[in-house]
């Protein structure tokens, strides 16, 4: 009966690859991002996409239910470990453009073809799993979980809310017009603009309905909105409320852009469960979040990337006299939310060829944070916070395939994630070779060749 089913949905959606291969690895050296400890001589074997057995031995005979087709990789102790998690990214914010201004009112057409180069090109980088704070499409997220475009799996916030004059809003202070469709003042732009709590509640729900996985509000001033300043507070406690019991009613959450204590305070005190960027967090609102058991997602690149002479021009000379001003504090913020004990994820924030650099926030947040407590914000850390702790962010029985061969431990030095080109050898996800720089061990995410000579 699962033949035929499969065979079904291969002739309706012919783009469909093949089943993905078992894959028997032995001699490898396990990563566990809970504990932090390398695990030796271990026979990892995976089937369907799932992880099916874990076995402290190097040989593949202590493996029970080997097929015959199963393809058996020593990996000479080379490394494993989970896919990559990164938790704040723009999908729809894609290279090819000089300015930001074109970047953010492009066409949607346009957008989309080149998003699949974005979704590819993060894949390379080990990023198995993204969560997409504005943006990405529900159509998106299907052709990935399709195999029509190759990329990471998304979770998706849909289009931000903000408020009129707040972070999401794109019209500047000399434009009088309405809002166009109630997306911040560009028909392209992801975002929707809400007034007052009925607007704020049709806005969530309208996300929901369309297939938001979590809902994304503006919630304080940014760098890249024309209007505001970052020690802004955006909608009312009530706003706020509304949108959270949305979230709630939907089993999900709401996260909350914010970089200031007091933006970051009626955040967590009206139901939010996550902050991004926080770069100016103190003391007494970091404990309120570990209080609350909220999540930080720290963009550290976005800022450093925004300052480097090569992307000089991209971002308006406002936006950069804002970037100045949370970039230093960055660290900072970082470290005083790592010692309240605040749940921490990777995100990066990168905008058009900016995204480039997804890889250099490992760089940066060595500078304050162990190897291991990098590693766990770009794995199990978010895996709990999308409710995925039973399937993503560890190399166990039942989860997910998703999983990097390594040729250097990153728990010793955590650049070995940075640099993705010299380190990372081969990326799975979902049981498939999706990038392979190791001539072991071929890519096979398409179907393969039909020769008929």
């Amino acid at each position: 009966m699962a033949s035929t089913e499969f065979d079904h949905e291969s002739l309706i959606k012919p783009w469909k690859a093949s089943l993905p291969k078992s894959y028997i690895f032995t001699n490898a050296n396990l990563i566990d991002p809970v504990d932090g400890i390398i695990r030796k001589r271990v026979t990892v074997k995976i089937s369907r996409g799932i992880i099916e057995d874990v076995n402290d031995s190097a040989s593949p005979t202590q493996i029970s239910n080997i097929s015959a087709d199963s393809i058996t990789i020593d990996l000479e102790g080379k490394y494993i470990c989970p896919g990559l998690f990164d938790c704040h990214v723009h999908i729809i914010a894609v290279p090819g453009e000089e300015e930001w201004r074109n970047t953010k009112h492009l066409d949607l057409q346009t957008s989309a073809y080149r998003q699949a180069y974005v979704c590819e090109s993060m894949l390379s980088r080990g990023f198995t799993t993204v969560r997409d704070c504005g943006g990405a499409s529900l159509a998106l997220k299907k052709s990935i979980e399709d195999g029509l475009i190759q990329g990471p799996r998304l979770f998706i916030a849909g289009d931000f809310l903000s408020q009129s004059g707040g972070h999401g809003d794109t019209r500047g202070p000399h434009d009088k017009s309405d809002i166009i469709c109630c997306r911040g003042g560009s028909s392209n732009f992801p975002s929707k603009i809400c007034d007052g709590v009925p607007e704020c509640l049709r806005a969530a729900r309208e996300n929901i309905r369309t297939g938001s996985d979590f809902l994304k509000i503006m919630g304080g001033g940014g760098v890249c909105s024309p209007t505001d300043r970052i020690d802004n507070i955006q909608f009312t406690a009530e706003e706020v409320q509304a949108i959270t019991t949305v979230a709630r009613h939907n089993k999900t959450y709401a996260t909350s852009h914010a970089y200031t204590p007091e933006s970051i305070q009626q955040a967590i005190n009206n139901g939010v469960m996550g902050i991004e960027h926080g770069n100016l967090i103190d003391k007494e609102t970091a404990g309120l979040m570990a209080s609350k058991s909220a999540y930080l997602t720290p963009t550290l690149v976005t800022y450093s990337a925004m300052a480097q002479e090569k992307h000089a021009g991209y971002m308006p000379r406002e936006s950069m006299a804002k970037n100045s001003e949370v970039f230093v504090a960055g660290l900072h913020g970082l470290k005083i939310a790592s010692e309240a004990g605040v749940n921490i994820c990777f995100g990066t924030d990168l905008l058009g060829h900016l995204t480039a650099s997804q890889s250099e926030e490992f760089s940066i947040r060595s500078q304050v944070l162990s190897p291991l407590a990098i590693l766990q914000s770009a794995t199990v850390t978010p895996a709990r916070m999308m409710g995925q702790e039973g399937f993503l962010g560890q190399i166990k029985p039942g989860f997910a395939a998703d999983m990097l061969i390594l040729n250097s431990n990153p728990l010793e030095d955590i650049e070995v994630l940075a640099n993705p080109g010299k380190h990372m050898l081969a990326v799975l996800k979902e049981g498939r070779v999706c990038k392979s720089r190791w001539r072991r061990l071929d890519e096979d995410v398409r179907k393969q060749p039909e020769y008929i000579e």
